[in-house]
């Protein structure tokens, strides 16, 4: 059986499973997927593979005693087994609180994540693409390091009350380490995006290249409180925890930054600067992605912070029924709206700042605060009087990314960019923060 099915042949297959159910209720989720990748260190190739990947998962229900079973080969025989299987699991298995049952048919958005040029990508394409990177680092004596990874699937499901959802979707993602000769210099870029024809290695490369021979002869600063230029690769791995942390029961029961005391939470409240808004799109052309959840909810344009305020939580299906609200699903996609500044407008603008390429290694230090811990890394430039002066040791910073929204000053124009902590792909502008708190000097590159 292929790999990546149509949706006919996806309905046609789970319409056949589902037939085998004898259960309360039967939910059905399946997909396939095409992966190929290139690495490379040393200036040189070092691996290159393919691999392909189908899984079916089906979920009987008695009642409220939920079992899954899972399976990747899909002869009539295989297929009646797993459905079987599950079925035992459920009448084993003890009752689940929360099992809230199954969804009938949904609408969703029309969204286009899928593109042939990324879907039909050849390992002479892939070699081509890195190339013209190690081409351009070679010739200038840099070393570099750097992985391309494409991806091209379907998701699919279908249950017995007659949902049926389809979508299929493609991605690549390109990053890189350039490092000087002596090891002292490191620069970093890493890009993402649905279509492969907006991939460029070489650009991509060269803003690496620029970063490592920048960052050869770092000086080192006093740590405190500094302007900051977070590059949206920066920016990302700090902003995700306020995205993954948009749930309303953890709100509710006082475990997270949208809690407050008695059980209330800062649902309508402004918590961060008037130019935030957070908002999720699965249309959106530049992000796309699945408009149904991974229950089968239809997933919509929705804003999660607007103008500052928390607009919006999500609600599972259990959670909303609880708290007697409309369920929301968690997104598939996050976008923050930004401004127009470029990045050389907002160095232009710093009498004294601190540019950051990436940051790395983030740990929680206090969830109710959303207090992280972390290290710059691959590129971090002083500002003086609007120019780059020099480069910088590396610091270690103890931040939350709500106290950061608050001290705001500008904001880009928002680029696709890849989470160097979940590989996630969100729409995030560069912001210029003032007062971020660097605590301690770090000796690494």
């Amino acid at each position: 059986m292929a790999t990546i099915l149509t949706e006919a042949e996806a309905k046609a297959l789970l319409t056949k499973v589902l037939s085998y159910s004898k259960a309360d209720e039967c939910e059905v989720n399946l997909s396939g997927e095409k992966r190929g990748n290139i690495r490379y260190a040393r200036n040189e190739v070092s691996t290159s593979g393919a691999k392909a990947n189908q899984n079916l998962v089906v979920q009987s229900a008695f009642g409220k005693k939920v079992g899954t079973a899972t399976v990747d080969e899909f002869d009539d025989a295989s297929l009646e087994k797993v459905v079987r299987r599950a079925e035992e699991l459920a009448k084993l298995a003890p009752e689940n609180p929360e099992y809230v049952g199954i969804l009938g048919p949904q609408t969703y958005l029309k969204s286009s994540g899928y593109f042939a040029s990324t879907a039909n990508i050849t390992p002479d394409a892939r070699a081509e693409a890195v190339a013209k990177s190690l081409e351009l680092t070679r010739a200038a004596k840099l070393t570099a390091a750097g992985f391309m990874e494409d991806y091209h699937g379907y998701q699919a499901m279908m249950n017995s009350k007659g949902l049926f959802a389809y979508y299929p979707d493609t991605n690549v993602n390109f990053s890189l380490t350039v490092r000087t000769d002596d090891g002292k210099g490191s620069g970093y870029v890493i890009k993402g995006f649905s279509d492969v024809k907006q991939l460029d290695t070489a650009a991509a490369t060269r803003i690496a290249m620029q970063k490592a021979v920048a960052s050869a002869d770092a000086k080192a600063l006093e740590p405190g409180k500094y302007t900051v230029i977070l590059e949206p690769t920066a920016a990302a791995v700090l902003l995700e925890n306020v995205f993954f942390a948009m749930d309303a029961r953890s709100a509710d029961e006082g475990r997270s930054f949208l809690s407050k005391p008695g059980g209330k939470t800062k649902l309508g409240e402004k918590i961060v600067d008037p130019r935030v808004t957070i908002y999720s799109d699965p249309t959106n052309a530049e992000l796309p992605a699945s408009p149904w959840a991974g229950d089968g909810q239809a997933q919509q344009k929705l804003n999660w912070i607007e103008k500052g305020v928390v607009k919006n939580m999500a609600y599972s299906r259990y959670w909303a029924q609880k708290q007697g609200k409309a369920s929301v699903p968690f997104p598939n996609n996050v976008i923050m709206a930004g401004g127009t500044a470029s990045l050389e407008d907002m160095i232009k603008s710093t009498q004294r700042g601190i540019l950051v390429t990436k940051l790395w290694y983030i740990r929680p230090v206090d969830p109710q605060t959303l207090l992280l811990t972390g290290l710059t890394r691959d590129g971090t430039f002083y500002i003086e009087n609007g120019k780059i002066k020099h480069a910088v040791k590396n610091f270690r910073f103890n931040e939350s990314p709500v106290i950061m929204l608050n001290n705001l000053e500008t904001l880009g124009k928002p680029e696709r960019v890849v989470s160097t902590e979940s590989d996630a792909n969100y729409l995030i502008p560069p912001m210029k923060i003032r007062e971020f708190t660097f605590s301690s000097l770090s000796d690494a590159v």
